[in-house]
Formats: C-alpha cells, structure tokens, sequence
C-alpha cells in the first residue's frame, strides 16, 4: 500500500493511492496514520478496508495539498555520515558506529511545501535521504529480527543550517530543526512495496540541476544495522522515523560551498517512493 494524508495544514485526513495510481480519501476508516494506528495493526486492518471500500470511496483532486503521510511521530532520528562519499565530501573520518542526532519533529512538513530560510540563516543545505518508518515497539532487538520492525518506507530532505549545525558548538539537533526542514513524502510505501530498500537510487537537484545521485546500496550501515542500534539505547516507537542518511552532492561539499537562496528549487526522490518539490521562500521580514 501507498499510504498518503491530503488537505490543509494541520486538518490533514487519511488516503492511499491505489495500484492504478488512483488517490483515495480513506476519512472513512476512520483512523489518521500516527502512533496508535501503527501499534494496532492498523496496516492489515487498513488493507481489509480497502479491499471492501476501495472501489466507492471518493477520489482525491490532483490540485490537493498533500501533508506528510503519518502524523507527527514521536521522534526523528537521523543517521550522519552513514554514505563514504558523503564522510568524505565533509571532511571526515568514516564513522565505527551509527552517528546518531535528532530532528525536532516540528519540523515535518507536507512534500512540496514550501522551505522557509531560517532567521538569520546564510547556510541553508539540502540532503536527500531515505526514511524508515517503525511499525511496532523495538526495543534491545536483533539485526536478524530488525527488519519485523518496519512498516514502510518515505521519501525525506533532511535540511540542514550549516552554521548553526557546525559552527555553533553543541548539538547537531540546532541546524537541523527549523520549522519546514523536513518535508517527508508524497508517501509511505509498505515495506512489500520495495523489493530491496538496500538498491534504491537517491537523486536531488537545485534549479533542475543535478546535485545527488547516489544509491543505498553504499549505506555504511544498512538498515537492520542501524535499527537493532538505535534499540540498545532507546525504544523505538510505532511511527517513529528514521532517516538513513545521505549520499555525497549537499552544498556544503562544493569548493566553495552552494547554498539555498530565496527562489531555488529543490527537486528530489527515491525509486519506488516518488518525487518531491520545494520552493525557497525567505523568512518574512528578512
């Protein structure tokens, strides 16, 4: 299944688009896609009512906003440096275990909504990434067994302030956190959707200009990896996202380095999981 949720900022309603690439308004099972729904078997119960209700449910305009395709999760978790170009591009040693940073989940946002620059940012990147999204509770799991875990997977630009990630002392957590900073979609894929999430191509551009192009083939560490990681330390909660990384191209790679203006356009996707687009909007009064 092809999991969508569709209509204006924070009134967003649950909806699939079917295998003929028809979108549906699935309102009437009566379920948004957030952590409970992930918890109660809500994939299985979701594809039963499609099979039932598919066919008579109302079809979703193409001129429709989409959001992002789960409600706000409980955690993003990011993976840096998780692609050997990408260390290298940053000028950095390839790391022996998984770096791991936050992203606060404020900053989720629908696919092609529009990326606002930071106040008093100059340094505003872009990182194409492929996300996993947890179906039930992980906790101290095997990386034999970590692949049980997932429910789907989702297209995600991990934006990054530069300056306040590198050059503010602390945390990454600060430069990846602005509100529009990670736009997530057009959709989750059910993990039967993608026949090898470790053979995917990533690929972004900037004013249609090619900036990445990689593949997760060259994840340093792969995906049963990183989640059986990630849960010796915490739990990981039904809906919660990871993002795996990025491959090499981000702007902070250039000599000298590019980054996003007021105007760019960023266009990004992954195989299997569709496309999206930003357009750079400056924040108001700057």
């Amino acid at each position: 299944m092809k999991l969508i949720r569709f209509g204006q900022e924070g009134q967003e309603k649950p909806g699939l688009i079917l295998e003929n690439g028809k979108r549906i308004d699935a309102s009437a099972f009566g379920e948004d896609y957030g952590e409970r729904f992930f918890e109660t078997d809500g994939l299985n119960r979701l594809q039963k009512w499609a099979e039932e209700n598919a066919a008579t449910a109302p079809e979703i305009p193409e001129d429709v906003r989409l959001g992002a395709p789960l409600q706000r999760p409980s955690k993003i978790i990011c993976i840096g440096l998780n692609y050997s170009d990408h260390a290298k591009e940053s000028g950095m040693d390839l790391p022996k275990e998984p770096v791991v940073f936050f992203k606060a989940t404020s900053s989720v946002v629908g696919p092609n909504d529009d990326l606002i620059i930071p106040k008093g940012s100059a340094k505003t990147d872009w990182e194409v990434e492929l996300a996993v999204v947890i179906g039930k509770k992980a906790s101290y799991v095997s990386k034999e067994d970590a692949m049980d875990y997932v429910a789907g997977y989702a297209l995600h630009n991990d934006y990054s302030e530069r300056a306040f990630q590198l050059e503010r002392s602390g945390q990454w957590v600060k430069g990846k956190s602005c509100d529009t900073f990670a736009p997530i979609g057009p959709f989750i894929a059910t993990k039967e959707e993608i026949a090898d999430p470790h053979n995917l191509n990533l690929w972004l551009k900037v004013n249609g200009e090619t900036m990445q192009d990689g593949s997760s083939k060259n994840l340093i560490f792969d995906i049963p990896h990183v989640i059986s990681y990630l849960s010796q330390f915490m739990s990981l909660l039904p809906g919660d996202v990871i993002s795996t990384g990025t491959p090499a191209g981000v702007g902070l790679g250039f000599d000298p380095p590019v980054y996003l203006k007021p105007g760019d356009v960023v266009e990004l996707g992954i195989d299997g999981l569709g496309s999206s687009k930003q357009e750079v909007k400056a924040y108001p009064g700057e």
